[in-house]
């Protein structure tokens, strides 16, 4: 795919994650009993409580192992890792991949084998690694959200929308802290420059449309109470925090960009200094499998990576046709290591062309 390296298979990663069972073992490999530990899990705060329904608590009843979830930001989780050491003990951290390759390059994580998953084999090609140590176990597509009554289907589907004038003081836009705003920048340099590492463009972009822009946002909820309360009428945004919006009011709808269209996936990372080893494998190859996906799909939306679960109509119709394949509909990854390794600079560049006064 354009503006991504070749998936490779990972050697010897809600809102928030993907699950799974099949072929999942209750028992610790080799017979240790290092899987009887508590183990340590690091995810998002949004969709947590789903997370324990579907995935984490099904995942204690199988395997006997207990389970202690910790949540927060992206950033905030792996500065703390990072600080730390893991003095905490994380032994499995979800987190999104452009984080993930930040923390692979400290250093903070250990390369997952890809061997001891079996439920790897029905996940999909672009799931499976690229450059990153952990698989993914779901995915956010980037797209516009946007009020039905205001916006056509045919306006939002381009990023023009956000400069034209009649929806000026309408709209939102991520900040490159939030998920969407690397997948936003990335989306614009492609759109209307020489790719999604053409930074000059899109900040350039921005920039002349930043007089249009209520807010630049760095929460999911800023948005959800922006468009519920009528003060803005699209936003550029992720997936499963569409889904949910439009869950709860049928005049909002999600568009798919017809150009610049990416996704970002959610990893399933070792921590290096995990105490628990055993049991991380083994949480992994459930949050791949089937059963586990399945639920994390029904219970808070989660997109699954794995190819055996069938996604009902109503989603597929939701997220304009990109699920369950995103490729097919024209989305693409972004090349995780080259993005992190830009991130810092891109931030500060941000900051002082976009949304600095």
């Amino acid at each position: 795919m354009a503006g991504s390296k070749p998936m490779v298979m990972i050697a010897a990663t809600v809102a928030a994650v993907g699950l799974a069972l099949s072929g999942c073992s209750s028992a610790p490999a080799g017979g240790s009993s290092a899987a009887t530990k508590t183990l340590k899990i690091s995810t998002f705060s949004f969709g947590v409580e789903g997370f324990t329904e579907a995935v984490v608590k099904p995942f204690e009843a199988k395997t006997g192992i207990q389970v202690e979830v910790v949540t927060g930001k992206n950033a905030e989780r792996l500065n703390e890792l990072k600080a730390t050491e893991n003095s905490a003990g994380i032994d499995v951290m979800v987190i999104t991949d452009n984080f993930a390759a930040q923390g692979q390059a400290d250093k903070l994580f250990e390369q997952v084998d890809a061997t001891k998953l079996t439920s790897l084999a029905d996940v999909a090609d672009f799931a499976k690694g690229a450059d990153l140590y952990g698989p993914a176990t779901t995915y956010q597509l980037n797209g516009i959200v946007y009020d039905t009554r205001k916006v056509s289907a045919k306006e939002a589907k381009s990023w023009d929308l956000f400069g034209e004038s009649k929806v000026a003081g309408k709209v939102a836009l991520p900040d490159i802290s939030a998920t969407s705003g690397q997948l936003t920048v990335s989306g614009l340099g492609t759109t209307y420059g020489s790719g999604p590492f053409d930074y000059d463009t899109a900040l350039g972009k921005l920039a002349k449309w930043k007089p249009n822009v209520l807010k630049f946002y760095a929460s999911t909820t800023e948005v959800s109470n922006l468009m519920t309360q009528g003060e803005i009428v699209a936003a550029a945004s992720i997936s499963g925090f569409a889904a949910d919006l439009i869950s709860k009011d049928a005049n909002f709808a999600f568009a798919v960009p017809e150009k610049g269209a990416y996704l970002a996936t959610n990893r399933a990372m070792i921590p290096a200094g995990a105490t628990n080893v055993d049991g991380a494998y083994q949480f992994i190859d459930y949050l791949l499998s089937a059963d586990a996906q399945a639920a994390a799909l029904k219970g808070y939306n989660d997109l699954p990576v794995n190819t055996k679960v069938d996604v009902p109509d109503s989603m597929a119709t939701m997220l304009g046709g990109a699920v369950p394949d995103p490729t097919k509909a024209g989305y693409e990854t972004i090349d995780a290591i080259k993005a992190a390794a830009e991130f810092s600079t891109l931030a500060d560049r941000f900051a002082r062309e976009v949304t600095g006064s």
